[in-house]
């Protein structure tokens, strides 16, 4: 199973490389907003320096995958109940596959919101004070363990192939990085797509510094979720819009590193005076 995963996984990593390296392009040739021109009081610098955390954590990440998540992928799938009928197969199979496993990443999202040993793991996400490609693929370790094991049971437990499983992984990756990305689209255009896919419009709201749109809009890859399960946040995207999590600061590698780990109290440093509304 591990020699037949090699391909789908290498076309995987070629695949979101070239998005990436698209979407890096377009957003510096068209934004859709400026980053702040300087870090608040209390927070750790913005700009360059902000990348470097956003990249590290992204590498640490990719030194992971390999020992732990792609083995708990394919163990999971090896030892699945083995319960799929004969007709759930082909190409019609991998697109119900893709629509099951991203309700589950809706599910598993919103949990991470309200779960609070969760929350401490997806803070981390969530801390980054502006959105762009960079931001698509920061996560703390801790985060990419803990949705591996949950990807491990579902998949065992719904008998999903390893190669429906790197399909949506690609595909989850590749509307990541477009819905974190400050890429300016054409409002007719972003507003059609929004009716079927997560967009940046659609995915900034999440990521906006006040609670309770920080805790909307979970979709990864389609919208229709949040309006279904009425978790869609009535508010508009705006260019001023500010990003980050409500009452708490972005903070250095190290610290970022060591912050699921602490206590409440060591979690909600900075100046008291910052204002909740953006």
């Amino acid at each position: 199973m591990e020699q037949a995963a090699e391909v789908p996984l290498m076309i995987k990593v070629v695949a979101v490389g070239l998005w990436i390296v698209v979407f890096l392009v377009w957003e510096r040739l068209r934004p859709a907003a400026v980053p702040p021109a300087a870090p608040r009081a209390g927070e750790a610098a913005f700009g360059w320096r902000r990348i470097a955390r956003n990249v590290t954590l992204f590498l640490i990440n990719s030194a992971i995958s390999p020992l732990i998540v792609v083995p708990l992928s394919l163990w999971a799938a090896s030892h699945s109940l083995g319960w799929r009928p004969d007709w759930w197969s082909g190409w019609q199979a991998l697109l119900l596959d893709i629509v099951i496993m991203d309700l589950l990443i809706y599910a598993w999202h919103r949990a991470n919101h309200v779960v609070p040993f969760l929350w401490r793991f997806h803070e981390v996400h969530h801390l980054d004070r502006f959105l762009d490609v960079s931001s698509a693929v920061r996560f703390h370790w801790g985060e990419v363990i803990l949705s591996a094991v949950f990807r491990m049971a579902f998949i065992i437990v719904l008998d999903i192939p390893i190669a429906s499983v790197i399909v949506f992984e690609t595909i989850v990756l590749l509307s990541a990085v477009f819905h974190h990305s400050n890429v300016k689209l054409p409002a007719k255009l972003e507003a059609a797509l929004g009716k079927v896919f997560v967009t940046p419009a659609i995915h900034w709201v999440h990521h906006h510094a006040v609670r309770r749109d920080t805790d909307s809009n979970y979709g990864t890859l389609f919208s229709f979720w949040d309006p279904l399960f009425r978790s869609r946040s009535p508010n508009p995207r705006t260019a001023d819009m500010r990003i980050g999590v409500e009452r708490r600061f972005e903070q250095d590698l190290p610290k970022l590193l060591l912050r699921p780990f602490q206590s409440e109290e060591a979690r909600a440093v900075g100046p008291k005076s910052l204002p909740e509304q953006a």
